[in-house]
């Protein structure tokens, strides 16, 4: 049994820091008292992209809330002994983060109002079966995962080593689970969890998003940034100016100029309810707000204005075009915020798919980091926070400088210049008041949070899709995603995936596979200890699984195959069974991507398998490569074999191509090629219908 000593004795008073001097990373943030109801812990916090989290303590039962604050100020301030942390796993750690420290601290506050539920109004009071009764409360009446559970009885293993810690203890009893383990306590283990379980987004949906995604960075946002700073430009005028008779009279002359046409008087929607557009009105006619209000007070203006709502579009010419059309006449004063966001969102959808990088670590990055390449591709230079470790092991909430800096192709070099174009320059380039639009208020510090994120990326793909009715573009248009929302945390599992299952194909529709190959999984991310190296590693595990189980599953039903590494291909298939839900570890991906007798690739755009032997791969002729590069397939290498399936599909693809070569629209150079092509595919057919061999002709 662990024994554990009380610190020396420190007298408390209301006027006590909440956080010791020596542990305060942020010194911008104030620092709470003890005596207050409200305990800040953004002074241990300087990761940009998380919460700055705040301890409520009203929201604490009564009869409990002086023993927890004790316990709390002993847990923020003390590390863990080394005689506790004898023998125990890696994860614990001595210190934990702001983030982490909130998170057992509320599962302190629920457990507390469970015990008062139960007529328990002191911890002291805790007794085994409390202990066994409130797991089994998580378990049963909550129907909390495995995983959770762990979680909470940690907390509460520190709640009871805090407690024996602090200068006055309450005296909690030791978790049972301390000295009988925690099995009996848990429920059944379960399979996966954490970044490898999320879902992929699927191709229907990423591909439209990342299209409008891009479309936006490289294309709309000239017009929105143009018109963003008209906006700014034009409420800078009516703020700054003071009435005069001069800017009166401008302004009469504006609204008589509008009712002697019947025009519309420019207004905007806000709470629900049409309002005049004061500020647009001042800056264009050089009056002031003050004026503006006055004019339109008067019952002639109003009686014509509410007859009369009408938009305002900002005077700023739109430059760019989508399917031929202008994709929009003009942007209104009330709609450029709007845009702004949009334009920000689109920004990181792009810099989060396009790179592998962590949600934080894409809201992490900062103005310059990705400077212009005097040769060879952009790299992007930014902060890793999940996998940041102090000295002591512990996490360290300010992160550290990655190793190895991030390869960018092209739109994610091009979303980081319009970020730029959006920040002031030495900040955050999803700096959250600068984000805040359109009000940039002051009091918002780091960078737009996650859960922001997430709202903004739904709201992205709501007026995408209008825009794609809009501008008649149906293919276009972002289909809801089967596994739910899009989210933040979904874009590097997804890269990962495509990366992996659709190689010598385009990214979303949108960028090549080949150079993502390259920029996200070659040298610098594989030399990285936090890039998606490993998450690739797993995903290509499972393609190749996938594919083995399907060729299991067709060899089953007396499919066949055909060319030189039929037989490899037979042979792998057999192991296919033992893959069933088995790849969740990186451990596990790489025990099969090492075996050279499971190496069997699709490859669908080419109509062929590989079984790979890089010995024998012509796709590299003067490097021995791990993996094949399936977009630089050779027709004549001995990795080759085909199914029954590619063969179907090569039959359909040969009647489509033969049905245009002979439409009398196509040209004859044309219709030659597209002639040539198809006899090319039918004599492969017909090449693998007189050699496919089958399972039950390969001896055992």
């Amino acid at each position: 049994m662990t024994t554990l000593h009380a610190a020396e004795h420190t007298q408390l008073t209301t006027q006590t820091p909440v956080i010791g001097a020596a542990l305060i990373i942020n010194p911008d943030e104030p620092v709470s008292r003890f005596g207050d109801a409200i305990w800040s812990l953004a002074p241990l916090n300087v990761n940009p992209s998380v919460e700055r989290k705040r301890i409520l303590w009203a929201t604490f039962p009564a009869a409990s809330r002086s023993e927890l604050q004790q316990i709390t100020y002993t847990f923020i301030n003390q590390s863990l002994p080394d005689s506790f942390l004898l023998g125990r796993s890696g994860a614990w750690r001595s210190r934990m983060n702001a983030e982490s420290i909130y998170e057992v601290v509320m599962t302190w506050r629920y457990f507390a109002g469970w015990l008062h539920g139960q007529n328990i109004t002191t911890l002291s009071h805790c007794s085994d079966q409390t202990y066994s009764d409130f797991i089994a409360h998580l378990v049963r009446g909550r129907g909390l995962s495995r995983a959770t559970v762990v979680h909470r009885m940690t907390a509460l293993t520190r709640l009871w080593v805090f407690d024996t810690l602090s200068t006055h203890p309450v005296g909690i009893a030791q978790p049972p689970w301390e000295h009988e383990g925690v099995d009996d306590y848990l429920p059944p283990a379960e399979e996966g969890g954490g970044e490898n379980s999320t879902e992929p987004i699927t191709p229907a949906t990423m591909g439209p998003l990342l299209i409008w995604s891009m479309r936006v960075v490289d294309d709309l946002s000239t017009d929105i940034l143009a018109a963003w700073a008209e906006k700014e430009r034009l409420i800078e005028v009516a703020q700054r100016t003071d009435g005069t008779k001069k800017s009166l009279t401008a302004l009469k002359t504006y609204l008589q100029e509008i009712a002697a046409v019947g025009g519309l008087i420019p207004m905007h929607v806000h709470a629900g309810k049409h309002v005049t557009s004061v500020s647009y009105i001042a800056g264009l006619t050089g009056s002031s707000i003050n004026q503006v209000n006055n004019m339109l007070r008067r019952k002639v203006w109003r009686n014509y204005r509410d007859q009369h709502p009408g938009p305002s579009p900002l005077p700023v010419t739109m430059t760019t075009f989508v399917n031929g059309r202008r994709w929009t006449k003009a942007i209104d004063f009330a709609h450029a915020d709007v845009l702004m966001r949009h334009l920000g969102t689109a920004c990181f959808i792009v810099l989060a798919y396009l790179t592998g990088m962590r949600p934080g670590e894409v809201l992490g990055l900062r103005t310059g980091c990705c400077p212009e390449p005097a040769t060879g591709r952009h790299l992007i230079f930014g902060t890793v926070y999940k996998t940041a470790r102090d000295e002591d092991g512990n996490h360290h909430s300010g992160g550290e400088l990655r190793e190895v800096p991030w390869v960018a192709i092209a739109p994610a070099a091009n979303a980081i210049r319009t970020l730029e174009k959006i920040v002031p320059s030495d900040s955050l380039l999803f700096e959250a008041s600068a984000h805040d639009f359109p009000n940039h208020r002051g009091d918002y510090v780091g960078s737009v949070l996650t859960h922001t994120m997430n709202a903004r990326i739904e709201n992205f793909i709501t007026w995408a899709n209008e825009l794609s009715d809009r501008l008649d573009l149906p293919s276009e248009s972002i289909p809801a995603d089967p596994h739910g929302r899009v989210g933040t945390s979904r874009f590097r599992r997804t890269l990962a995936w495509h990366i992996a299952r659709r190689p010598g194909g385009l990214v979303a529709l949108a960028v090549q596979y080949g150079h993502m190959r390259t920029a996200v999984s070659g040298a610098y991310a594989a030399r990285s200890r936090d890039g998606i190296h490993t998450l690739l590693d797993i995903e290509t595990a499972r393609a190749t699984a996938d594919t083995l189980m399907v060729l299991n599953d067709s060899l089953a039903e007396g499919a066949g195959l055909s060319g030189p590494a039929a037989r490899r291909a037979i042979h792998a298939a057999a192991h296919a069974p033992t893959f069933i839900g088995s790849i969740r570890t990186a451990r596990q991906a790489r025990d099969i991507l090492s075996n050279p007798a499971l190496a069997v690739h699709d490859n669908p755009h080419a109509y062929l398998m590989c079984v790979y032997n890089r010995d024998k791969a012509l796709c590299h002729r003067t490097i021995a490569a791990d993996a094949p590069s399936l977009d630089r397939c050779v027709s004549s290498c001995t990795n080759i074999t085909r199914t029954d399936q590619h063969a179907a599909e090569m039959t359909w693809q040969a009647e489509t191509l033969e049905e245009q070569a002979a439409s009398e629209a196509v040209p004859l150079p044309l219709a030659d090629r597209l002639g040539d092509e198809a006899a090319r595919l039918r004599q492969l057919v017909e090449h693998h219908h007189n050699n496919r061999i089958t399972r039950e002709e390969i001896p055992e």
